[in-house]
Order: structure tokens, then C-alpha cells, then sequence
């Protein structure tokens, strides 16, 4: 490859010396160094260790210092480490009569979400019924194998015998209790829903939730985690071979 080759490289480098010179000399501020000075790279100077075992405690607790000129200095700053605690997000459903187990030994819950909430309220408002209650059934039949059952009921007074006669030794009653209210402290009154042990059983894990769609408003099953497909309408599914 041929060598390039400046014709004038005399007077260039003549040229470049007396700019260095003026704007070197032309400054007010007096300089220890030399006019050339300028071309060699600014140095970083620190107290960082070269041991790289001690780098990550060196960073969260020292300052480094960049030297920009005879007086000025950057310094960076490197935050320390930061700790963030996460809170437990507070189960707004509990079992208010009987508690069943699974197999493993687990409690069967059921969710309410606060549209189904919310929407049970407004119906025992309407009502002028603080008693009524949701009642869930699964019986078999469907297209898909299982159906949902729901229907509208009133709790009478317990130790009565319409009580017996309207809620069965196996049921389970789960309440809404709203994040406002404190759980030890809350009383039996609010929406609540109603489920029979196998029908609980089919549906632990899932949540009740009020949807409105093009087809109408209703309560509905959502996120079953034993159902494996369902209708379009969401009354009916399938289980888990």
C-alpha cells in the first residue's frame, strides 16, 4: 500500500504550534503545564481496590473523583443498595360456617370478587333483604359434562327450623369482607355465597365474578382451575380426567 504524504507537512505542523501557542498563552488563568498538554486523555483518579472480590462494597460506599482541569473535578456518586419489603395481599373472602379440607389436608376456598360483591349488595338493597345469599350447585349435565346451578336464597334466623330445612349439614357459607374492614372484628352481615361440599369440591380456587356482556349481565364462575373447556355462556365445563 502506498504511504500517503502531505506536500505541506512543514507548514502545517508550523500552523498547528502557533494556535496551540495562542490559545494557550491568550488565557487569563496561569497553567503549570505544558501547551500540548491538551492531546493527552484525561485520567481517572481513585482509591478503587484491584482486588475485584472488594469492587461491589467499594462502589456502594466510595465517590469517584474525574480530574477535569487544575481546579475543577466530576464526582459520581454510586447510590448504596436499596431494600424493598412486599406485603401479603389480604384474602377479602372467609368461611363463616364450616371450613372443609381436601385430601391434602388444604381449605377448600372459594373467591368472591367485589363486582359479584357489589353486585349482591345492590340485590339486598333492592331487596330490602340483608339475608339473601347466593347459592351454588354443580350437577352433571351440560353440554360439556357439569353445570352450574345459581339461585337466590334467604337465610332464615339459625336455630330455627327453616335453618335446617334450608341449609344442609355439609354447606359451606363464604362472606365478602371489603379491605376497609378488619377480619376479626367483622361481622356476619354482607354478601355471602352458599356451596354444598361436592359441588365445592369441583369448584375450590375458582372465583365468583358479576360479568355484563352482549348476551346479559349474570354471575359466573371464572378461573376454574378442574375445568379444561366450557361453553360460550359459561355454564357449563368440563373437568379434569
Amino acid at each position: 500500500m502506498a504511504r500517503l504524504r502531505c506536500e505541506n507537512a512543514a507548514s502545517v505542523a508550523r500552523s498547528f504550534l502557533q494556535i496551540a501557542n495562542r490559545s494557550y498563552y491568550s488565557s487569563s488563568t496561569a497553567h503549570a503545564s505544558k501547551p500540548l498538554d491538551f492531546l493527552i486523555p484525561t485520567s481517572v483518579t481513585s482509591s478503587a481496590p484491584r482486588n475485584p472480590q472488594h469492587s461491589i462494597s467499594f462502589l456502594r460506599s466510595h465517590t469517584y473523583k474525574a480530574k477535569l482541569g487544575q481546579s475543577q473535578s466530576l464526582a459520581i456518586r454510586i447510590p448504596s443498595k436499596r431494600c424493598f419489603s412486599v406485603s401479603a395481599i389480604r384474602q377479602q373472602t372467609r368461611p363463616i360456617l364450616n371450613s372443609p379440607k381436601d385430601e391434602e389436608g388444604n381449605d377448600m376456598m372459594l373467591e368472591i370478587t367485589p363486582r359479584a360483591a357489589k353486585r349482591l349488595s345492590q340485590i339486598m338493597e333492592k331487596d330490602a333483604n340483608p339475608n339473601l345469599a347466593l347459592r351454588i350447585q354443580v350437577e352433571s349435565g351440560g353440554c360439556h359434562g357439569f353445570q352450574y346451578l345459581m339461585s337466590l336464597i334467604t337465610l332464615p334466623p339459625k336455630d330455627t327450623p327453616e335453618w335446617s330445612s334450608t341449609i344442609n349439614e355439609d354447606d359451606t357459607i363464604f362472606q365478602y369482607v371489603s379491605e376497609d374492614v378488619d377480619l376479626a372484628s367483622a361481622s356476619e352481615e354482607g354478601p355471602k355465597i352458599i356451596l354444598d361440599e361436592p359441588s365445592l369440591d369441583l369448584l375450590k380456587g375458582s372465583k365468583v365474578d358479576f360479568t355484563m356482556e352482549l348476551i346479559g349481565s349474570q354471575f359466573k364462575i371464572v378461573d376454574n382451575p378442574f375445568a379444561t373447556s366450557s361453553c360460550g355462556c359459561g355454564t357449563s365445563f368440563d373437568i379434569k380426567a
